[in-house]
């Protein structure tokens, strides 16, 4: 009885198997679009896919935030203008924090140019073996060199915006 039941249950799954493999068929469209519902792959003239199991991952939804409300704002009130002698004195500390940048921007120009001794800096300790390290240093100081004027020239610009018709010190 028992060897008679065996078979029976091995073709069973087998034919289930079967069942399921050939329900379970995806379908690739245009697009790299692939479906798995054979009303919408006929609508589309879509084709079945062979050789192989394929796993279809659906695309995350994508939410994007409602825009803020614009707001105005509000015209300044009498209480929240600054005095003009307050200003004059934020006026005058702001020049002299810019004026000491630019006096430290213009020393270290100095130390760089002094440096960098026109393109050619004496070399240190492992540069002379090793020529490479004293042209990538060379041309660290040219690039360093360049930043600080621009910066120099960024300071200067901004001395004349605080109190314009004065001069930059140099």
């Amino acid at each position: 009885m028992k060897s008679v039941l065996v078979p029976l249950l091995l073709a069973g799954c087998c034919a289930t198997g079967a069942l399921a493999q050939s329900t379970s068929t995806s379908w690739r469209c245009a697009n790299n679009y692939y479906t798995g519902d054979r009303a919408e792959a006929e609508r589309l003239r879509c084709k079945p896919v062979e050789g192989g199991n394929i796993t279809i991952v659906a695309a995350p939804v994508i939410r994007t935030p409602a825009p803020a409300p614009v707001r105005v704002a509000a015209a300044p009130q009498s209480s929240q203008r600054v005095d003009e002698a307050d200003q004059r004195a934020r006026d005058s500390d702001s020049r002299a924090i810019l004026e000491a940048e630019l006096r430290k921007a213009e020393a270290r120009q100095a130390e760089l140019v002094k440096e960098y001794n026109n393109g050619e800096p004496e070399k240190q300790g492992p540069e002379a073996r090793n020529h490479q390290k004293y042209l990538d240093r060379v041309a660290e100081l040219k690039a360093a060199i360049a930043r600080n004027e621009s910066d120099i020239a960024g300071i200067r610009r901004e001395l004349g915006r605080v109190s314009p018709g004065a001069s930059a010190s140099k």
